[in-house]
């Protein structure tokens, strides 16, 4: 199976694992983001579409993002299968991606209690030199606040403080939670425990998809 979907709450550390997932199985990770970016580049016919919302400050529209998704998986890179990173976040995105025709194999929802994610989130350091990514418990720098690899200053991200991430986690559980139901309906979920060495969830991950 590999044509994925990873879905979880923001915090869960499913970025994480796709890509190393990407990595084993040969196939790209494909993050919305990325693709927005890519295609206003390429100057796609979605692309201008995308960049006239972006230019604006909007919220691109499903309909312009599934057609760059569409666009994306008929890349060559993406013949061997897909996993979709930060997509889709809404149940008619998902909805609209089924009436777009892209065939999904398995999608597989990283769960983690909302109290460990706060945790996760809110003792996450950023560094803004070279973007190595610390935490005050689990990855702690030798020196505190100081990056290891390049020295810079590492700073907490306006995203992941407490307030800031509270609201996240309030849209996922809104907007994006009732996927694992559409896609339990369909037979395609499967869920796994997010708590654990990298190892450990990875292990996981590959188990539930095989």
């Amino acid at each position: 199976m590999s044509r994925l979907v990873m879905l979880g709450p923001p915090g869960a550390g499913k970025g994480t694992q796709a890509k190393r997932l990407s990595a084993s199985m040969g196939i790209p990770q494909v993050s919305t983001g990325d693709m927005l970016r890519a295609a206003k580049k390429a100057g796609t016919e979605m692309g201008k579409r995308a960049e006239k919302y972006m230019s604006a400050g909007e919220l691109v529209p499903d309909e312009v993002v599934v057609g760059i998704v569409k666009d994306r998986l008929t890349d060559a890179d993406c013949a061997g299968g897909f996993i979709l990173d930060g997509f889709p976040r809404t149940v008619p995105q998902a909805q609209a991606l089924d009436d777009a025709g892209v065939k999904l194999d398995v999608v597989v929802n990283v769960n983690v209690a909302s109290e460990l994610l706060v945790e996760r989130v809110t003792g996450r350091l950023s560094c803004g030199g070279c973007g190595a990514m610390y935490h005050k418990r689990y990855n702690a720098p030798a020196v505190a606040d100081v990056c290891d690899s390049c020295g810079s200053e590492l700073y907490v991200r306006r995203d992941d403080t407490e307030e800031v991430f509270g609201s996240r986690l309030a849209a996922y559980e809104k907007m994006t939670a009732p996927l694992a139901s559409f896609y339990a309906d369909k037979g395609l979920l499967k869920e796994i425990d997010g708590v654990g060495s990298l190892d450990e969830v990875q292990a996981r991950l590959v188990k539930a998809i095989s």
